[in-house]
């Protein structure tokens, strides 16, 4: 199991369309991909929008995401870069 941690950047958090975009990025990846927010202990599935937006990530937060599989690195970059982005 591989980790990240990113801290939301985004005005708005990790609101609808940026958790969309994350989500859809987590689903085209074999690996199972988890987020939390940091000082939390809830475990979110990263390849579910209702989770994702039950997170309740706003800028400023930190978030842990966690990949086990195949592809974990692969999947791994590609949120990171998907976060970015938003």
């Amino acid at each position: 199991m591989k980790n990240i941690v990113f801290t939301i950047k985004n005005e708005e958090g990790l609101h609808a369309r940026p958790a969309t975009d994350f989500c859809e990025t987590a689903i085209s990846f074999a690996s199972a991909v988890t987020v939390h927010k940091e000082g939390e202990s809830e475990i979110f599935d990263a390849k579910s929008l209702l989770s994702i937006l039950c997170l309740g990530a706003v800028k400023g937060d930190t978030i842990r995401i966690s990949a086990e599989g195949d592809d974990e690195e692969q999947a791994l970059e590609a949120l990171r870069s998907a976060l970015e982005k938003t």
